[in-house]
């Protein structure tokens, strides 16, 4: 494994760890996922770099506008979640209460 694939794999995992460890407030959540789709984002971009792959070449792009939406759609529910629950922790969150 290359220097910069570990450093990718690395960056996921830690991401990922910080998502199961770090459950307590949804911001901190949302920042983990963040930092996947970015270490992902990176490392699909690197890829098709190395490879010179012409037809592939989009596929970064649409995983950075699938993340940009995942981003919106979490910070409209961390707003949602604060004013109807008075706070982001996730222990106060129920699924079954409306």
């Amino acid at each position: 494994m290359t220097p910069i694939h570990f450093t990718f794999s690395t960056m996921f995992i830690l991401g990922l760890t910080g998502l199961t460890f770090h459950r307590t407030h949804l911001l901190s959540v949302l920042l983990c996922l963040e930092s996947m789709m970015l270490s992902l984002f990176i490392a699909l971009s690197m890829w098709t770099l190395q490879l010179n792959i012409t037809n592939f070449s989009l596929a970064p792009m649409l995983l950075l506008t699938f993340s940009a939406c995942e981003a919106s759609s979490g910070l409209a529910l961390l707003i949602a979640t604060a004013r109807t629950h008075g706070t982001d922790h996730m222990q106060n969150m129920n699924i079954l209460k409306c």
